[in-house]
């Protein structure tokens, strides 16, 4: 019979105790900060630009990649340009290797400043007051040759923050706010 020590009845209350206060996109999120590089590309419906960048290697993310992805994720509306969060960034990596394709996201709309916000809010019933995509949080995207009501399930199944769903657009929305789902 074996004879647990009470350091290790201790070390695995602990991780008990630990494992049941985290939720599974948190264990995820947890195993995802390895230092393997991580290269996104991206494609912005509206002014036809493109980027592919390794924005993440040995365990730093990279500012100049970071910077050109900012830029063609901006508000192509007057071209403003904010940071858009690393960790949006992380889980539009983690949905590119669960959906397994090499296409580039098509982006709908990335960085909206309020005041284009708040211009489509008015034009469409579909637009947040305080939405994620003002601070650099959010992202409107689809896969090509990828259906979008698939894309939608993957990212709903990750659990790492809001994800809607526009099918006459076909589109979906991620964001890294709390977990809910349109």
């Amino acid at each position: 019979m074996n004879r647990y020590h009470r350091r290790d009845i201790l070390k695995m209350g602990a991780a008990a105790l630990l494992g049941s206060m985290l939720p599974f996109p948190a264990l995820a999120a947890i195993s995802n900060s390895s230092t393997s590089p991580r290269t996104l590309a991206f494609f912005n419906t509206h002014t036809a630009e493109s980027v592919e960048e390794c924005y993440f290697k040995q365990g730093a993310y990279q500012p100049d990649a970071l910077a050109r992805i900012n830029y063609v994720l901006r508000d192509h509306r007057c071209d403003a340009i904010t940071s858009i969060d690393p960790k949006l960034l992380d889980v539009l990596h983690a949905v590119k290797s669960r959906v397994g394709r090499d296409e580039p996201f098509h982006v709908i709309s990335g960085y909206r400043t309020p005041k284009s916000n708040e211009l489509l809010r008015r034009s469409s019933k579909g637009v947040a007051r305080n939405s994620l995509h003002t601070v650099g949080k959010a992202v409107d995207i689809r896969v090509p040759g990828y259906c979008t009501k698939q894309l939608r399930h993957v990212c709903i199944k990750m659990q790492s923050g809001g994800v809607g769903y526009y099918p006459k657009s076909d589109f979906v929305h991620v964001d890294t706010g709390d977990i809910r789902t349109w």
